[in-house]
């Protein structure tokens, strides 16, 4: 009998499948999918998400703040959606202190794990923001 759990068979079981179907997903990685879409210019932005719907409205970084705090209190599930949240946020001006702090302030209603994932996210996605500006 197999000390694995039922869990750990099935995906075992999908890795074979998905091989055999397509080589090529053996070395896939969801990471690399977020190269194909470019971050938002913030002019763009602010037209699409900012004040260009409601002038007297929240601007785009606002938005994006509120985007990734809805996105960690979902327990940092949706880590695409953070990367890309996070890299549009650089654009749209804020800085690495506010996109921490937003996240920092989500351990009082998502729990410090969720909290942890997100940051740990943000900070990859700011470290590689930084090295492709070198």
């Amino acid at each position: 009998m197999s000390s694995k759990t039922p869990f750990e068979l099935m995906m075992t079981q999908a890795q074979e499948m998905a091989k055999a179907f397509a080589p090529a997903l053996e070395s896939f990685s969801p990471k690399g999918m977020e190269k194909l879409w470019p971050t938002m210019p913030k002019d763009m932005m602010e037209a699409s998400f900012g004040k260009g719907l409601n002038e007297n409205g929240l601007d785009a970084k606002t938005r994006l703040l509120l985007t990734l705090a809805g996105l960690t209190m979902q327990g940092a599930q949706a880590e695409a959606q953070i990367r890309l949240t996070v890299r549009h946020l650089g654009e749209a001006g804020a800085t690495d202190e506010e996109i921490a702090e937003s996240i920092a302030m989500m351990s009082m209603f998502a729990g410090i794990p969720a909290m942890t994932r997100a940051m740990e996210i943000a900070r990859d996605v700011m470290e590689d923001t930084k090295d492709d500006e070198t």
